[in-house]
């Protein structure tokens, strides 16, 4: 199943990866919207979004660099094969310019944080919304370390929900992560480029 999961990866351009990926986060707002339509007494669970909420700031994007902060430490210590996702983070990330890089961040932090933690961690509770978060996330089930980092993840940024009522700060800090690993992957790329390329002259 990794195989076929793998060999469908790298079939497709990174023009198709894209537009996966934006379908994927247009239908999670539809999701939502449909939800918080039929849940939600005029869509009530807006109103825990508060961008004036100075932690934001103080906790909310910290946290998001401690985490990113900790994923770059645990891949340079860990095996290769921990992260290997089928090669689509890169695929994503590595020829994007650094404004492409913050929308799509922003694309997914919004629409994933709305249904996720909005709608259903509000209406189920925590641990069953930041599991099916993590199962969403179906390339890393290939992967148990992935599958439980996602996981952990999940729980974490749920308990900064449950902790501060706050949908803007889990925006924020789900939008730091994406970003600053979005640019991590870039710029890892891009060494790997050059230094690719000296060992090529040598």
């Amino acid at each position: 199943m990794k195989n076929k999961y793998n060999e469908l990866i790298k079939g497709l351009t990174d023009r198709e990866i894209l537009f996966h990926l934006y379908m994927t986060q247009i239908i999670l707002l539809v999701i939502t919207i449909v939800l918080g339509f039929l849940l939600f007494d005029q869509f009530s669970f807006m109103k825990a979004i508060d961008f004036s909420d100075i932690r934001i700031l103080l906790i909310g994007v910290p946290a998001g660099v401690a985490v990113v902060m900790l994923d770059i430490l645990l891949m340079k210590w860990l095996p290769s094969s921990y992260y290997d996702d089928g090669g689509l983070n890169k695929r994503i990330f590595k020829n994007r310019s650094i404004l492409h890089i913050a929308w799509i961040a922003a694309f997914v932090a919004i629409s994933e944080e709305l249904l996720f933690r909005g709608v259903i961690q509000t209406k189920v509770g925590l641990i069953l919304a930041s599991l099916i978060f993590a199962v969403i996330h179906y390339r890393y089930i290939f992967n148990w370390f992935l599958f439980t980092n996602i996981v952990v993840l999940s729980f974490f940024i749920g308990y900064m929900y449950e902790w501060s009522e706050n949908l803007a700060l889990t925006i924020v800090m789900h939008f730091t992560i994406d970003f600053l690993l979005g640019l991590y992957i870039k710029y890892r790329h891009s060494k790997e480029i050059v230094e690719q390329e000296g060992l090529f002259h040598e």
